[in-house]
């Protein structure tokens, strides 16, 4: 087990965790529902897993993923900006 980490310090990361995911998630382009199911079935594939260091890992993923989503939106909101702002003639 990792040293100062028990299993209900990091049930409450996954938690929190999750939430993050599905707050981001709202304005996913493919839809809410879409990446609800999604996540939700990510998580529950790992919810059996015990070992700090496994769960750990996966926390980093998801931290990973999450910026991925954040990317996603900001090029997004820079590709919407591009086309208001500069001539389409070009």
């Amino acid at each position: 087990m990792v040293p100062g980490k028990d299993i209900s310090t990091l049930r409450f990361k996954v938690i929190r965790q999750y939430k993050q995911l599905l707050f981001m998630g709202r304005e996913y382009p493919r839809g809410y529902r879409y990446f609800r199911e999604n996540l939700h079935a990510g998580f529950k594939k790992n919810a059996g897993l015990t070992d700090a260091k496994e769960i750990e890992q996966k926390l980093k993923f998801a931290e990973y993923i999450e910026r991925e989503i954040a990317a996603l939106y900001y090029v997004r909101k820079y590709r919407a900006m591009k086309r208001r702002y500069y001539d389409n003639d070009n």
